[in-house]
């Protein structure tokens, strides 16, 4: 076998196909373009940097979705997992990482793998002919955009996601702030205390969303559109849609008391989750905004607790492109007029890293697989994957296609189970467990059929 897979984009979907790739036998070369040439979001030229929250959100594979998704790239010897429990974080029952030890990792890990090479070098077209996948993410450069878009024949659809602001940790008032996870969740003193609290009273509050509405916000280019994903809102977006929106969103109150004042019930809640394993670094938990810069110091001054805060780093906000995948990708997230050529992670109309290495993940093993000559069989519809995969290459309405985070919505009812809200506990469970049987039968068949 002489065939060598090409990889454009050292994020989380091209690192975790990358390795997924190397690890079947095949080589690899993975093109990265920083640092060479930069990003409005990036701050390194690491593989796998993050470049927004540092959380991956849940952890639990028997009741949440994405937690599955954790536990079935763990089954699959994922790097991006892997690296991530090597440098985890308290955080409740959420899985998060400190930053930049895990962006460090995954670019040592695959730079010492000896079927993977790292060229750092822009691809600015898609080629004619040798085994590509591109998962060049949200930040896609505009050359190779308007390669995509000439080759689609059709718009790549777009929308903003914004980024949360950073604050040092000794800038904020702990005679206001508290450390406590909602409802106490996690099973040791560390995660039951992994979030900090900035607790608003009513007033505190309608004065914060007064000034919220009246900031200065970043200014859209011409030609350009607001069309956010619901799950990475702005919060002067969420605000826009009513003053209650945000006590209902990121700043409600439930689950937690404050030790301060342990008989006065806050109005709402500012949650902050430490962003590095020393705790110098806090992010503002669900504030991604497109404030300007003078504007955001002034506004999030006003929340209790951080009076005096100083900021490592703004919220800023940045375009995000993606496929139509329905239309454009074939089951194998081939593009279907030009099967050479596969592209996973965000740019395929998943959203979170979590979801992205995922989307990596499969298509390193099928483009591999496709090089070796395995027939590996159909990714089972009932495992997280499956499911999302699914949703990507033909279960979403076309017409309305909108970037997904996995979720039990897109998964296939368990026959026999209650729907509603009383029967969410053992729904869940069916499906995890549902899923999980599914994807380790997967896992040993493909491996048979490697063999």
């Amino acid at each position: 076998m002489t065939q060598v897979l090409h990889i454009v984009g050292g994020g989380m979907a091209g690192s975790e196909a990358a390795w997924q790739a190397a690890e079947m036998g095949v080589d690899v070369v993975l093109h990265e373009m920083r640092p060479k040439v930069e990003t409005f979001a990036h701050q390194t030229g690491d593989l796998g940097e993050m470049v927004c929250s540092n959380s991956f959100r849940s952890d639990d594979d028997e009741q949440n979705a994405v937690g599955l998704l954790h536990w079935e790239m763990r089954a699959a010897n994922g790097l991006i997992m892997t690296t991530a429990d090597t440098h985890r974080l308290p955080a409740g029952g959420a899985l998060a990482v400190d930053r930049e030890p895990f962006a460090e990792t995954v670019t040592a890990r695959l730079k010492a793998h000896p079927r993977v090479t790292v060229s750092y070098e822009e691809v600015t077209a898609l080629p004619e002919d040798g085994n590509w996948i591109f998962a060049t993410g949200p930040l896609t450069s505009p050359d190779l955009g308007q390669a995509i878009q000439a080759e689609t024949g059709a718009e790549a659809l777009a929308f903003f996601d914004a980024i949360a602001p950073i604050i040092y940790a000794e800038s904020i008032d702990m005679s206001k702030a508290w450390m406590q996870s909602r409802y106490d969740k996690g099973e040791t003193e560390e995660e039951r205390t992994a979030y900090l609290n900035c607790p608003m009273d009513k007033d505190q509050y309608e004065a914060f969303i007064d000034a919220l509405l009246a900031a200065d916000k970043t200014e859209f280019h011409e030609g350009e559109t607001a069309g956010y994903f619901d799950g990475c809102l702005p919060i002067e977006v969420m605000a826009e849609r009513g003053r209650e929106t945000l006590r209902h969103g990121p700043m409600k109150p439930v689950g937690l008391t404050n030790p301060h004042q342990p008989d006065v019930k806050a109005h709402a809640v500012v949650q902050l989750r430490r962003d590095n394993a020393l705790g110098t670094l806090f992010n503002i938990v669900g504030f991604q905004t497109k404030m300007k810069y003078g504007a955001q110091t002034q506004v999030l001054r006003m929340i209790p607790g951080l009076e005096n805060a100083s900021f490592a780093r703004l919220g800023g906000i940045h375009r995000n492109t993606f496929l139509n995948s329905p239309t454009l990708l074939d089951d194998q997230m081939r593009l279907k007029s030009r099967p050479n050529v596969r592209f996973a992670g965000q740019i395929t109309g998943v959203e979170g890293y979590v979801e992205s290495a995922a989307m990596g993940l499969l298509a390193g093993r099928m483009a591999a697989a496709e090089i070796l000559g395995i027939n590996l069989p159909q990714v089972p519809q009932d495992s997280a994957m499956g499911a999302l995969i699914h949703h990507i290459t033909g279960g979403a309405e076309a017409k309305t296609f909108q970037p997904m985070n996995v979720n039990f919505g897109l998964f296939r009812p368990v026959d026999g189970l209650k729907g509603g809200r009383r029967g969410r506990k053992d729904r869940y469970k069916a499906y995890t467990d549902r899923a999980k049987s599914a994807w380790s039968d997967w896992l040993e068949h493909s491996a048979l059929d490697a063999a």
